[in-house]
């Protein structure tokens, strides 16, 4: 197998891991019952091993196709607007705060950053639709519980990461490669 099939191997692995993890958490009851409507996150997992291995061209193919997957399996036209507003706001976050180096932010940092961001992307589209910005209320709620389930995911992942240590130097070569 070349190296442009094995990239695109890795990427539809990851989207399609992104996709199951999002779809199972739709049958988890929300552990947030001060927070009706959030979520955990748990597909976010994923988005940020694909940060943490993949250049940021690539990166954005798994949030990508995860987002665009989940809602055709299972959502509407208005809950793909609520999802990319926090997808988007939530990487574009994610990968600048990567950006400052392992010495300034980790993952776990990065994903709280994550979480915070794309709850604020939802309820954006919220006020946009609902042409009230009084919905930014609840915005404390659900900095908690983005807070909460980003250091969740952010441990997860930082433990991931760890354990994936001796893949990272066969992701490099395969990362030279693919330049």
């Amino acid at each position: 197998m070349n190296s442009k099939n094995q990239k695109l191997l890795f990427i539809t692995m990851l989207a399609a891991q992104a996709v199951v993890i999002s779809l199972v958490e739709r049958l988890i009851p929300t552990p947030f019952s001060f927070a009706p409507g959030a979520k955990l996150g748990l597909g976010n997992l994923i988005s940020l091993i694909a940060i943490f291995t993949l250049p940021a061209k690539d990166s954005i193919k798994v949030v990508s196709i995860r987002l665009l997957i989940s809602t055709f399996l299972g959502g509407t036209f208005s809950t793909f607007l609520y999802g990319f507003a926090g997808v988007t706001l939530s990487y574009i976050g994610m990968l600048s705060a990567k950006q400052l180096g392992p010495r300034r932010v980790s993952a776990i940092g990065i994903s709280i950053l994550g979480g915070m961001l794309h709850n604020i992307g939802q309820l954006l589209v919220f006020a946009w639709i609902a042409q009230s910005l009084l919905v930014l209320n609840y915005l404390p709620i659900l900095s908690f519980s983005g807070i909460l389930s980003g250091f969740l995911v952010g441990l997860t992942a930082n433990y991931l990461l760890k354990k994936v240590g001796p893949l990272r130097y066969y992701h490099q070569i395969i990362l030279a490669e693919w330049k």
